[in-house]
């Protein structure tokens, strides 16, 4: 197998000739079609996250194919669809597991970050983490929704959104405000607007074809982070790595609304004053996802008719793709093609 591997954080990721792996007890090993390149990518590759596994194969918004079944896996057919997402591996037992919450498990393992990951021709896969993919989408076009689509759902439900399984925090959120609008931003922008919310997208200063590209999704109005909406919000969902937004996101929100960090990196959180925060406000941090989580997405995603804007690179050109994600050269996300 070919695989573009980080031997060391900080560097450029190096393609190497692999054997390809056989499969333990409760695994598959997935021929790989497509891997979205994801901000955590970035995060583990520019040493942001502490203690990834190394050498790595990064990688976490898997699409491919069934190659071999290990032994124990149930479910499965060789040559059948399926996604891999960021959560790969959970113990099941700790009490976190154990009460429904297996995005916070104490023993995790992560796609592309503590395990091997899907920058690459094949990939093992945890079997109980995969997820059963419709056959009537592009690769490329599906990859996105296991990451970027996956954690903003579960950002949505965060910030107040009733799902099919009925949780949900907080009051709903008819005014919402997206701050960073890269990958998660523009799936849900459609979701959140298919459900008759009103979107306020909000872009790096200047950003007008990201603004324009909001609109386009169905967002009543697109401006600057820096920029005050014209109504106050519900709620807010940040996915910019960037804790500046965070006390501009309170100062949008009104009364009792809410503002959900998105990402699983952020820079500080600045200083700021304790009114910002009154009249219950709250910041809340969103970390992984449920299966339950991506089984209803992927349920709502054909519903809604959400369609990704994806940029499709050559496995060889990973490290291309990273410094474009990187310097916000991107529209939408960027897809690996092995």
């Amino acid at each position: 197998m070919r695989a573009m591997v980080l031997e060391k954080s900080r560097a450029p990721l190096l393609m190497r000739e692999r054997p390809t792996p056989a499969p333990a007890a409760g695994e598959i090993l997935v021929e790989v079609a497509a891997c979205g390149v994801c901000r955590t990518d970035l995060h583990v590759v520019d040493g942001e996250l502490p203690n990834p596994k190394l050498p790595l194969i990064p990688g976490h918004e898997i699409v491919g194919r069934v190659a071999v079944l290990g032994e124990e896996v149930a479910g499965l057919a060789v040559g059948e669809r399926i996604g891999v997402p960021w959560l790969g591996y959970t113990c099941g037992v700790c009490s976190y597991c154990r009460s429904g919450r297996e995005n916070l498990c104490d023993r995790p393992l992560f796609t592309g970050y503590t395990r091997d990951g899907g920058y690459a021709t094949h990939a093992l896969a945890d079997a109980r983490y995969c997820f059963p993919l419709p056959e009537r989408r592009d690769d490329a076009e599906i990859a996105p929704f296991l990451c970027a689509g996956l954690i903003g759902w579960r950002s949505y439900r965060m910030a107040g959104a009733r799902g099919q399984g009925g949780y949900a925090e907080g009051a709903s959120p008819d005014a919402l405000g997206l701050y960073g609008f890269g990958a998660a931003a523009h799936i849900l922008a459609q979701i959140a607007a298919w459900q008759g919310r009103r979107v306020y997208a909000f872009t790096r200063r200047g950003d007008t074809a990201a603004q324009v590209f909001a609109k386009s999704l169905g967002a009543v109005w697109a401006g600057g982070s820096d920029e005050m909406p014209p109504e106050p919000l519900d709620a807010a969902i940040i996915f910019a790595p960037v804790g500046g937004l965070v006390p501009l996101a309170l100062k949008a929100v009104k009364k009792g609304g809410r503002v959900v960090c998105g990402g699983i990196h952020m820079s500080d959180i600045p200083s700021f004053p304790y009114r910002l925060l009154w009249e219950e406000r709250h910041v809340v941090s969103v970390a992984n996802l449920t299966r339950a989580d991506a089984r209803e997405f992927l349920d709502v995603v054909p519903q809604a008719g959400v369609k990704t804007e994806v940029t499709r690179y050559p496995l060889a050109a990973a490290n291309d793709a990273l410094a474009d994600l990187r310097e916000g050269r991107l529209q939408g996300a960027a897809v690996l093609i092995p």
